[in-house]
């Protein structure tokens, strides 16, 4: 068999094969939206016809550049791009993704002990099967480069072909620019290898260093403190707060708090968190709110069991694995350990005015089911499989409702710290980082570009607690940005870059 695949076969054939297989193993889903938005018709023939012949005409001029120019090397290059092809058809036929920028943002963003809760048994086989064993039967072939001639006969017959599909097909111009998103991200390997360079182009620019704001004052010296959670993946239809039909926020519903109708900026987390702590709209790197109250003379208090947060500049940062020192008989495995010691933190603190923010990830699928602990498993049963689009949904919810159930109690136990306070009027805001789907119209957790996003991804919980009953204003629709000028107003910062309209106190 080895022999059979080490006989030496031309360049033509190899990228010609190689580009067969990628339309016929890697774009059954694209292929699918296609159709699905057809109206029928021989127009609807010349589309779907025009996608193949322009994907068979531009993975071939890829295949053919890579290995010609780079020869060995570029069979590596391929091979990779293979199981590049696997992975992501796994995905996008499990969790119903678009590969877009952003998307690749969460990839490049997700720890591996999150990441690995994504795969299951059906990825082993998506990876071998249409990854590996493509891959190693490239790898072992011998190829024939042929002459400069032939290469240059080879890419001028791509290039005609993709030109002239996009001839044939530019009276359906207005058609495919309508699904151009949604198509362009099923595109393999052209999905995530240009949306992996726009998102680096993207960061990199956004990492620069970061723009000052005016310098703030503190107006007077008051002890005050807020404290920020930002929440993961929590949307506000499945909190009873808000009129759900299952009782996931007991607690709360027995506190005195303020519920605001928000939505999210982003459907991703590095987005949302960044409109969270972002004083405008802007795709620049701005002083964010921790940031800046830091440098005003606020103490600043960072603890996260997350990641996707633009860069934090504090004294007191501090990860699992740092309150777990800190706290020894504190339990690292779910959230609760951001709210241990909240109390003592702002007892003894020097400054007049303290800034917590808990960053947690208890809303984080695929894997609901272990993001709670046990006793908080109220509603049964309970989905504990990856593949959500195999789960019953009634489990998939169930398993969901119960992340919220813990992050009622999370946010009432942080609610209870602030209570037992008599030293200084307090603050605690909850608000998601974006919504979660789980099933409705086939689509499964986040990161559906925000002009496409449903509901159920941008409708998130906003929810205030104050000691002293402040007053907040009547609010049609807050959202993600009233969260810096809010807590500047509640902790008396004066700045211009304040906004009252985009405070929620009275």
């Amino acid at each position: 068999m080895v022999k059979l695949f080490r006989q030496t076969k031309s360049i033509t054939f190899i990228s010609a094969v190689l580009s067969i297989y990628t339309l016929l193993a890697y774009h059954y889903p694209l292929f699918s939206v296609i159709i699905e938005n057809l109206e029928g018709g021989f127009n609807s023939v010349i589309i779907t016809a025009g996608f193949a012949v322009l994907m068979l005409a531009a993975n071939f001029f890829f295949y053919n550049l890579i290995l010609y120019l780079t020869r060995s090397v570029g069979k590596w290059i391929v091979a990779f791009t293979l199981l590049g092809d696997a992975i992501m058809l796994y995905f996008v036929n499990t969790y119903d993704v678009l590969v877009t920028d952003s998307m690749m943002g969460n990839v490049f963003n997700t720890k591996y002990s999150e990441a690995s809760g994504f795969f299951s048994v059906a990825a082993i086989f998506y990876v071998l099967l249409l990854g590996v064993l493509p891959a190693t039967i490239l790898l072992l072939q011998q190829i024939d480069y042929k002459s400069p001639k032939r290469f240059g006969v080879n890419t001028g017959v791509a290039i005609a072909t993709m030109a002239a599909m996009v001839a044939i097909n530019i009276n359906n111009f207005t058609w495919i620019d309508r699904h151009a998103t949604k198509l362009g991200s099923l595109l393999m390997p052209w999905s995530y290898t240009v949306n992996s360079i726009r998102y680096y182009n993207a960061e990199r620019k956004r990492n620069q260093k970061e723009i000052l704001l005016p310098d703030a004052t503190i107006a007077n010296n008051n002890k005050e403190v807020v404290v920020l959670i930002i929440g993961e993946s929590a949307r506000k239809e499945n909190f009873s707060l808000y009129g759900y039909d299952k009782q996931t926020n007991p607690l709360l519903e027995n506190q005195t708090v303020t519920t605001l109708n928000a939505k999210s900026a982003a459907t991703y987390t590095t987005a949302g968190v960044k409109a969270i702590l972002d004083h405008k709209p802007t795709d620049k790197l701005y002083e964010i709110l921790p940031n800046y109250l830091y440098r005003a003379g606020v103490d600043v208090v960072w603890r996260t069991a997350n990641w996707g947060e633009p860069p934090v500049h504090i004294e007191k940062y501090q990860k699992v694995a740092d309150l777990k020192a800190q706290y020894p008989d504190a339990d690292d495995k779910y959230d609760g350990i951001l709210t241990v010691g909240l109390k003592e933190v702002v007892e003894s603190s020097s400054a007049d005015k303290v800034l917590i923010i808990l960053h947690t990830s208890t809303s984080h699928g695929p894997t609901y089911f272990s993001k709670y602990p046990s006793e908080f498993e109220r509603f049964t049963p309970v989905c504990t499989t990856v593949e959500m689009a195999k789960a019953v949904h009634s489990e998939l919810i169930n398993a969901y409702d119960n992340t919220i159930l813990y992050t009622d109690y999370l946010v009432n136990e942080v609610i209870e710290s602030m209570k037992s306070l008599t030293t200084h009027r307090s603050c605690v805001i909850f608000i998601s980082d974006h919504g979660e789907s789980l099933g409705e119209n086939n689509l499964y957790m986040h990161g559906v570009p925000m002009a496409m996003a449903p509901k159920e991804q941008v409708e998130i919980p906003f929810i205030v607690w104050t000691s002293d009953n402040s007053a907040i204003k009547s609010i049609d629709e807050a959202g993600q940005y009233h969260i810096f000028h809010s807590t500047m107003d509640f902790l008396s910062v004066e700045s211009p870059v304040f906004d009252s309209q985009k405070t929620i106190f009275e």
